[in-house]
Formats: C-alpha cells, sequence, structure tokens
C-alpha cells in the first residue's frame, strides 16, 4: 500500500525553498509515513522583476498562482512568507499552521563599518523596494535617498555588490534561514516597525480538507499564530491600497499581548502610531481596534495618496 502523499506548493526561490523543506521535515517527523512531494510554483511576482510590487498589484502576486492550485486540487497546502500574504484570503482557503517565528526585524546591510541608521553618511543611498522601508526610512533621515532593488536575496546583495546602493534592507529572517545571519546589523523595532507576520511562516490550506488541517495541526506554533493573527486583524481594517505602508508587531508579554500598529505615506512626512495591550484570548479585536484608530485618525485622503 503506498503511503500518503501532501503535495506542498511553494515559490522557487532558494529562501522559499529552505522554508518548504523546513515545513516538509516537520509534517514527516510529526507523522511518521508521510510523504511530502514540493511543488515548486512560478508565481508573477517572481516572474516580473523590473518594476515595484505596488505597480504591478501588490504582493499578492507572491501568493495568487499557488492558491489557485489550491482551489483547482492540485496543491494540498502551500507555504508563504507571512508578510507576502493578503488580509483577507480567496473564498474556500485558510491559514491553519504558523511556524515559529524567526527574527521579526530588518537588517542594514553593508559594505561599510555602518552599525545603525544614524551611522548612513548623509545623502546616502539605500537600496529597497517594500514602501515601509522606504517610508520609515525617509521619516528617520529625510536627507537619504533611495532606489529601488528586486529579486531574491542573493541578487540583491550582488547589486549591493555592484555599488548600486551604499547599504541595503533586508529581513533578517531570510538572511538567518539561508545561514547568512551574520551580514549586516539588526535594525531595532523602535527605528522600523517590522512589516505584518514578518519572519513568520504560514502554512495554507482548503478550508473544507479537514484531514490536512488535523496534520497541519500537529506542527503549529500557538504564540505565533496569536500574534501575527493579531497583525493581520490590523491590516485588514487598514488595508485600502496596496501604496500604503503599513507596519504591524505583536508579541506576547507580561501575561497578555502588545501590538504595535503604524501607517505612513509613502513619503515619509507622516507616521501615524498606535499601541494596544490586552489578553491574548482578544487577540484578533485589539489587532482591529488598533486598524481603527489609525484608519479614523489618517482619514481617507492619507490612504488615497
Amino acid at each position: 500500500m503506498s503511503k500518503p502523499v501532501l503535495r506542498l506548493g511553494t515559490r522557487g526561490s532558494p529562501l522559499a525553498l529552505v522554508q518548504a523543506n523546513q515545513v516538509r521535515d516537520a509534517l514527516m517527523a510529526a507523522h511518521p509515513g508521510l510523504a511530502v512531494e514540493i511543488v515548486v510554483i512560478r508565481t508573477t511576482g517572481d516572474a516580473v522583476q523590473d518594476r515595484p510590487l505596488s505597480e504591478i498589484g501588490g504582493k499578492g502576486l507572491f501568493t495568487r498562482e499557488i492558491e489557485d492550485g489550491l482551489l483547482g486540487g492540485t496543491l494540498d497546502i502551500a507555504v508563504h512568507s507571512a508578510k507576502d500574504m493578503l488580509p483577507v484570503l480567496p473564498d474556500g482557503l485558510m491559514l491553519a499552521a504558523f511556524r515559529e517565528r524567526e527574527d521579526p526585524r530588518d537588517a542594514l546591510v553593508s559594505p561599510g563599518p555602518i552599525a545603525r541608521l544614524a551611522d548612513l553618511p548623509r545623502g546616502a543611498t539605500v537600496a529597497t523596494v517594500a514602501l515601509r522601508r522606504k517610508a520609515l526610512l525617509l521619516h528617520a533621515r529625510p536627507d537619504i535617498r533611495t532606489v529601488p532593488i528586486r529579486g531574491n536575496v542573493d541578487t540583491r546583495l550582488r547589486k549591493l555588490d555592484e555599488g548600486v546602493a551604499q547599504a541595503i534592507l533586508l529581513a533578517r529572517a531570510g538572511l538567518n534561514r539561508l545561514g547568512r545571519g551574520g551580514l549586516g546589523v539588526p535594525v531595532p523595532v523602535e527605528d522600523m516597525l517590522p512589516a505584518v507576520g514578518q519572519g513568520a511562516i504560514a502554512i495554507e490550506c482548503r478550508g473544507a480538507d479537514g484531514a490536512t488541517r488535523d496534520l497541519l495541526s500537529a506542527i503549529n506554533h500557538g504564540p505565533t499564530e496569536t500574534c501575527v493573527r493579531a497583525e493581520f486583524a490590523m491590516q485588514a481594517v487598514l488595508e485600502g491600497s496596496c501604496r500604503t505602508p503599513i507596519a504591524g508587531y505583536a508579541v506576547l508579554a507580561d501575561g497578555g499581548l502588545w501590538l504595535r500598529a503604524l501607517v505612513a505615506r509613502p513619503d515619509g512626512s507622516e507616521v501615524l502610531a498606535a499601541e494596544r495591550r490586552g489578553a491574548a484570548r482578544d487577540a484578533l479585536a485589539l489587532g482591529e481596534d488598533a486598524g481603527r484608530e489609525l484608519r479614523g485618525r489618517a482619514g481617507p485622503h492619507f490612504f488615497e495618496a
């Protein structure tokens, strides 16, 4: 009798494959006899490298084709970087598990001896394609010039070596998972609030597939799920435009949940921040409440900019 096979969909970047293999190994360890097949899907976000994501449809471009495979039945689960997920999933799909969060901070990578954002020389050029990073960098350092840079981690690091910028901002979690955690220096959360879900791996499946949900429950990291769902709830209230920089980071501390959230103008000229503290069981309500506060303070024109 053949082993049951779970078909796992993922992007094909080196980082995506590391994450997919981590999930595969965890599932096979939790369920002896289970076979997991990794299926690489080329997404629109991977195919179009010459324009910022905000110009071609936003971060959902890294998940759309994979989710089509789930809905069409050619895949059983999908492994994503949680920060690539849209706040509202297609009908019929759900996030069934999260892996333990890696370091959520951004990393500042530079060939020179730069230990913090303040050490960047006046008028320095920093490479990043993320609207959040650009807005928060310009808010802290209006003198900085930013240049867009796309591609996988190795591609971005190569472009830095080629001199396209004096420094680059990357997710520290990705560097750690690729065994390159020694590169760069972490940017404190207080200086640059992370993207919603940054550092976490999200596992998606069909909501009606109870058997697969049961398999995934064995590898779910509950504290990460609680925190990321609070961040997603905040983002869902705010998400009016893929051109609006949004950040959110929740932690479990002092017996409860602490959520920090913000929304910024793309040019960094204005940043609005909110915090919520409460019981972990109220994570979704805390996230939604923070989102409503920020939306109310910003007003509709803030999100149209």
